[in-house]
């Protein structure tokens, strides 16, 4: 029986999950990945999320089914528009249309049930609070607060069994930064997927917020894109 411990990670499939599940197995851990089909535009990202699993060596791989299409509420979910060629000075003003409503409290939740379930105290999320500072659920306050509830939620933490933490080791990353600190720990980003309205064939629009912090990303940090573009 394996002595390591357990995390749970959130991997959506992207660079910022990707990049955050390998920290969890550098620092020993082993991996429980947890994706969502939400209703998302860009399903592809599930492809991707169960390759980089398997590359990553993750023990399991669950996948949830969820509808938030029914909420609505985003360009993600529902029949608005995904932004197309934005400035940074757009990026950085005002919460995005791309935003999903409470996507992360949702998501963490769910993990953090699976954790009890696994008596699992460590639950890695990748989110940044830098290159996408819009979102609020990608805030360290967010964060904070949710490891709070979350130790006063579960039974196995009010018995004292455990103690769960929320861990965010991305949180004041540039891009450029999460991508080398990939690198160095053997990620293949070709396995990634980041572009929230891709092609039907899976291509990467080039042109959408994800898509232009990515390349972004991959500029400053001096590493080729392995990405293919539409534009």
């Amino acid at each position: 029986m394996s002595s390591a411990r357990k995390a749970v990670t959130l991997l959506s499939g992207g660079i910022d999950s990707t990049t955050a599940m390998a920290i969890a197995r550098s620092e020993g851990f082993e991996i429980y990945s947890l994706s969502f089909r939400y209703g998302q535009r860009h399903a592809v990202e599930l492809e991707s999320s169960k390759k980089v699993a398997v590359s990553l060596g993750a023990k399991e791989h669950l996948l949830i089914n969820l509808d938030l299409g029914k909420i609505g509420g985003s360009a993600l979910t529902d029949d608005i528009s995904v932004p197309k060629c934005r400035t940074e000075a757009e990026m950085g003003v005002g919460i995005p249309v791309t935003y999903v409503p409470a996507r992360n409290t949702v998501f963490l939740s769910l993990a953090l049930a699976w954790a009890e379930t696994l008596k699992a105290a460590d639950i890695f999320i990748g989110v940044n609070a830098l290159d996408y500072s819009g979102y609020p659920d990608c805030r360290p306050e967010f964060i904070e607060a949710f490891e709070a509830t979350a130790n006063l939620a579960i039974k196995a933490a009010v018995e004292g069994e455990m103690k769960i933490a929320i861990r965010t080791p991305l949180i004041h990353m540039t891009k450029a930064q999460i991508i080398k600190t990939g690198i160095d720990l053997g990620v293949d980003y070709r396995l990634t997927h980041s572009c929230y309205d891709p092609t039907p064939d899976g291509s990467a629009c080039g042109q959408c917020d994800s898509c232009l912090l990515r390349k972004k990303g991959f500029q400053e940090a001096g590493v080729p894109d392995p990405t293919k573009y539409t534009a």
